[in-house]
């Protein structure tokens, strides 16, 4: 059993929120974190790079010189990499880097950083956050409070609030369905609502 501070839209004591998902300092499994973190930026890489090879450039299909009597290494073909204008060799072709993350290891990285947030006491839990869209009253609330840089997470995708702080100069919002634990390293604090909360702690079960 963890008890969590939740607070009202105007940052004042509203309650406890009692879960059964424990989340102390033991909980806290770093190296599922890094691997995490470490497969979401991997799946960001765009894979693109291409070079030529050999079979790839134009030209050759001829002995470009005599093979004795020039002095020269043998060559059999000008597409060669030995050759001006040659083929690459091991050079990277398109590819695909994303890595795969199982689901016991992603539930353990979400419980990890929500303990780790809650241990350092830079987890903001808010019964519904209220906005009317606009960044600069987002900026002021959060920040009047010390809390940025923060991470705002939303139960509705589509809620003003989430709007309001997408455009945050050193924060970041999104839905609770697109929880990123790469973001919520990023991010010094976390501030997220109360359904918000419920929701990812009840996929931990």
């Amino acid at each position: 059993m963890t008890d969590i501070t939740v607070v009202n839209a105007k940052f004042e004591d509203a309650g406890k929120l009692t879960t059964n998902v424990s989340l102390t300092a033991e909980d806290i499994n770093v190296p599922a974190v890094h691997q995490v973190v470490k497969a979401t930026l991997a799946g960001r890489r765009q894979g693109n790079a291409c070079t030529k090879g050999r079979t790839d450039v134009s030209g050759g299909g001829i002995k470009p010189f005599k093979q004795k009597g020039t002095g020269r290494a043998r060559q059999g073909s000008i597409r060669s990499s030995l050759m001006v204008g040659g083929g690459t060799v091991h050079g990277p072709k398109p590819r695909d880097y994303a890595q795969k993350v199982n689901k016991k290891m992603m539930k353990v990285a979400v419980q990890s950083i929500i303990a780790d947030k809650l241990q350092a006491g830079k987890l903001t839990v808010v019964e519904k956050l209220e906005s009317t869209g606009k960044t600069k009253e987002m900026f002021e609330l959060l920040n009047g409070k010390g809390l940025l840089p923060a991470l705002v997470v939303t139960e509705d995708k589509n809620s003003k609030a989430l709007r309001a702080a997408k455009n945050l100069q050193w924060g970041k919002g999104m839905a609770a369905e697109g929880f990123s634990v790469y973001e919520a390293v990023k991010f010094e604090n976390l501030v997220i609502e109360k359904s918000a909360l419920e929701n990812l702690l009840n996929k931990l079960v």
